[in-house]
């Protein structure tokens, strides 16, 4: 598939919107002769404004360049139209998961000779969030921050139900066994509490098969939808729907607040135990900075204990699109983001760990986070995950979505049938994907 096809159905108007956006920022004036980088990016507020630090200390260094940040909704889908339309930033952010889809149509520069030239290798990261930004055999991005889940629990709540809070369920059958004490029910039956819900907040619904030994696209590359070991994982998650009935959790949950809200299910006590990321503690610390809390590894199967440390992983991160205009002068602001300063100010600054091995004292010492050791430490963990490495992820998850949605609400179909309908309709994507990258030679794995 060639961008100009992309290009032509998200249409002109929306590219000459979207550059008419970024020509309303204030220009700078800047010294003759000094080069101006253009960075798009999607954070906003504290985030945004921790990479605006890196920026302006990397501008005060030196007088050559000047890397412009410009803070903008929608960055991937307008940097994909810039870059077809021949008129793309120097500098853009992507989510990792993003990395394949872009480099599959050919609109990221590859970064693997400035890389060595740079002494930028794989040796000086955590090894999965170095990983995340190549795609077959080649570097397309830099990490910015990255995230790890972790199973957060409310202490309070586990030692009034008769568990004991410096134990955290280390099983999965610990786990359930852990919701059946918490659960709290009204005198009509309603749910008013539980312990733990798989579909809460269910934004990483398609992971469960990995903590039970599954995975959505097996070794020789094929989707592999319906593993055992994948259908064991989402028959796990149907028995909550069974256990608590599918009209009591939609009741329940009815009743949930919004996720950034002192009435977010976890914050304040509605469900004692999620998976979250690292972020959660930001919103500990804003709607119940009292609250009791921890977190763990999330729990693996009792007969699987090799599965011990699984955890999903993801990062942000920056490419250089195809065409921009000051590769170069691009790549030198990496270089300096990509330096334990440059990284650890960005990183300390949107309460994130950093991808790299080295870490100083001083970012432990300063960083708002009591776990951030733990998370980042889960990054090095041989049962990280992350997903699927394929350019028709937001497909394959789709497809997926629609079938664990269909698991929650116990119909007809079973988990193996519903899971083998996705493999069925998913495969072919994967065969064209794979049928165009064979004929342009892009075999590495």
């Amino acid at each position: 598939m060639e961008l100009r096809h992309i290009w032509m159905g998200l249409g002109v108007a929306a590219l000459v919107a979207c550059v008419a956006a970024t020509e309303k920022i204030s220009e700078p004036t800047l010294k003759p002769g000094r080069v101006k980088v253009i960075y798009w990016e999607s954070w906003t507020d504290f985030e945004a404004e921790a990479m605006q630090r890196v920026v302006d200390s990397f501008n005060r260094r030196q007088d050559k360049i000047f890397v412009e940040f410009v803070s903008t909704s929608g960055t991937e889908e307008k940097a994909l139209m810039a870059t077809a339309g021949g008129i793309p930033p120097d500098l853009a952010g992507l989510a990792g998961s993003s990395v394949p889809l872009y480099a599959y149509f050919q609109a990221l520069t590859q970064l693997d000779d400035m890389c060595r030239d740079a002494g930028i290798v794989r040796d000086n990261y955590i090894p999965i969030c170095f990983d995340l930004m190549t795609y077959k055999g080649h570097v397309y991005a830099m990490p910015t921050t990255p995230a790890t889940t972790g199973y957060h629990y409310n202490r309070k709540i586990l030692k009034e139900a008769g568990w004991n809070p410096d134990e955290p369920p280390r099983t999965i059958e610990e786990l359930d066994a852990m919701d059946q004490m918490v659960m709290r029910k009204d005198k009509d039956g309603r749910v008013k509490r539980a312990g733990f819900l798989p579909a809460e907040p269910g934004w990483w619904s398609w992971s469960w098969p990995y903590f039970f030994g599954g995975r959505l696209i097996d070794a020789n590359g094929k989707i592999s939808t319906d593993l055992p070991a994948n259908v064991r994982a989402y028959t796990w998650m149907q028995g909550y729907a069974k256990r608590y009935g599918v009209s009591q959790i939609q009741t329940f949950r009815q009743g949930f607040g919004q996720f950034n809200s002192p009435r977010n299910a976890f914050i304040d006590g509605t469900v004692a135990s999620v998976i979250q990321g690292v972020w959660m503690a930001n919103f500990i610390q804003k709607y119940n900075p009292s609250m009791d809390w921890a977190a763990a590894p999330f729990p693996y199967p009792a007969d699987r204990p090799d599965l011990a440390g699984s955890v999903e992983i993801e990062q942000d991160c920056i490419v250089i699109p195809k065409g921009a205009k000051h590769v170069r002068e691009a790549f030198e602001f990496l270089k300096y983001l990509q330096s334990q300063e440059g990284m650890e100010m960005l990183c300390l600054g949107q309460k994130k760990f950093s991808p790299l091995k080295q870490v100083s004292p001083e970012f432990y010492a300063k960083h708002a986070n009591p776990f951030i050791r733990f998370f980042r430490e889960e990054a090095l963990s041989p049962n990280a995950f992350s997903t699927p490495r394929t350019p028709i992820w937001k497909q394959y998850g789709r497809e997926l979505d629609v079938a664990i949605d269909k698991i929650n609400l116990v119909t007809t179909d079973s988990p193996q049938q519903l899971l083998a309908k996705v493999r069925e309709r998913v495969q072919p994507m994967q065969d064209e994907v794979d049928k165009i990258e064979k004929l342009r030679g892009d075999s590495a794995p």
